[in-house]
């Protein structure tokens, strides 16, 4: 632990050194073009953003997942707030936090809930006053199983054959597991090309949560944000996987489900289910209602059903928090912290998430989280 500890220290810190290269600043107009169907409506959208007291910058990194969330919500919010300029990193879930923690940021976007030896040490370095770092679920997404193989327009797989493909126990396209799941399907002789996470994330400790519960029998690696499995290879962050799955011939790879295009497609997953599940933002939001708060106090952590059996509900999905101080937040950066999370938490904040092919997180739970922002002090 102290050793991925320290590695996590590091790629934060080097991330941090390089946060310029996601810099997503107050442009005016121009900026939301393409943003809720043009300028009139951005504007529109824009006009109901409380800004209050916000200005300034304001540090941010972690999930990458979220990225394109991020850059919807952005077009909006700097739109009405030009006086914050905010920078959000996509460097992992892994940095962000641990960029967090070191009191870099401002706040951190993570897809994976804080673990208690993080909340400790919240306690001791990020937050003043007796605060600690709290879990604001924002994002819903299904993680999409994105794979390129030439002749094969539709894939159905299940929870063990995707773990002896990611366990490389399985290593060709046309083996006979893949068969007995796509009768119809003309499989080539092609050598698998399994990729996975590089760096530290939360989609790979939410896709190997899911292998764990839906496959214990085949995944005997413990899930975390980083990759236990041998083999195969890897990239890093969510358009790393994503671009070496789209150029490489029998390729596949986890990611969220935004950032599969470029001639990929995703797998349908095999459930308790009659029929193989797609994934989509409407099936990830009928297996995300299934969730349950665990957190304590205002942290509002989730825990996730990755074995459901009702028609239609997508089994491999993610929520991104926002990781933020409950109390001692910086006074220079509160007020932006507070506008920003407040319009992202609001309903057209959340009302954005489907055009950018996320899901919104559920009303019963987005109203905690409101409630929540409003308190940060």
């Amino acid at each position: 632990m102290k050793l991925q500890r320290k590695t996590r220290r590091t790629l934060a810190l080097g991330a941090i050194a390089v946060s310029g290269a996601l810099a997503l600043t107050a442009c005016g107009s121009d900026d939301t073009g393409n943003a809720g169907g043009g300028d009139s409506a951005a504007t529109a959208k824009a006009g109901a953003i409380d800004c209050g007291d916000a200005k300034g910058q304001l540090q941010a990194s972690g999930s990458s997942a979220q990225k394109n969330a991020i850059d919807a919500w952005l077009r909006q919010y700097t739109t009405a707030c030009k006086g914050v300029q905010l920078n959000y990193n996509p460097t992992g879930s892994g940095a962000g936090v641990t960029a967090f923690l070191q009191g870099q940021t401002a706040f951190a976007g993570s897809d994976s809930a804080l673990d208690a030896e993080e909340i400790a040490e919240s306690k001791k370095t990020a937050c003043a006053d007796g605060g600690q770092a709290i879990d604001l679920p924002m994002v819903v997404g299904p993680i999409g199983v994105g794979y390129n193989v030439p002749g094969v327009d539709s894939l159905v797989l299940d929870a063990p054959t995707l773990a002896k493909i990611f366990d490389s126990k399985i290593t060709n396209w046309n083996d006979k597991a893949i068969a007995a799941l796509n009768p119809d399907a003309k499989l080539p002789d092609l050598k698998i090309q399994a990729f996975h996470r590089s760096d530290e994330s939360g989609t790979t400790d939410n896709f190997t949560k899911y292998l764990s519960a839906a496959a214990p029998d085949d995944w005997k690696y413990e899930h975390g944000k980083s990759w236990e499995a041998k083999g195969g290879q890897s990239a890093s962050g969510s358009s790393g996987v994503a671009q070496q799955v789209s150029q490489t011939s029998g390729a596949i790879s986890y990611m969220e489900l935004s950032y599969v295009k470029d001639g990929m497609k995703s797998v349908k997953i095999k459930t308790g289910a009659a029929q193989p599940v797609e994934a989509t933002t409407e099936n990830a939001t009928k297996s995300i209602s299934e969730a349950k708060v665990v957190g304590t106090g205002k942290d509002l952590a989730l825990e996730l059903n990755y074995t459901p059996s009702a028609e239609g509900a997508y089994p491999i999905t993610l929520v991104t928090y926002e990781i933020v101080c409950d109390k001692g937040n910086k006074a220079e950066s509160l007020p932006a912290v507070k506008s920003f999370l407040s319009y992202i938490a609001s309903e057209d904040g959340q009302g954005l998430l489907a055009d950018a092919g996320y899901a919104p997180v559920p009303a019963e739970i987005i109203t905690k989280v409101r409630s929540t922002v409003s308190t940060l002090s």
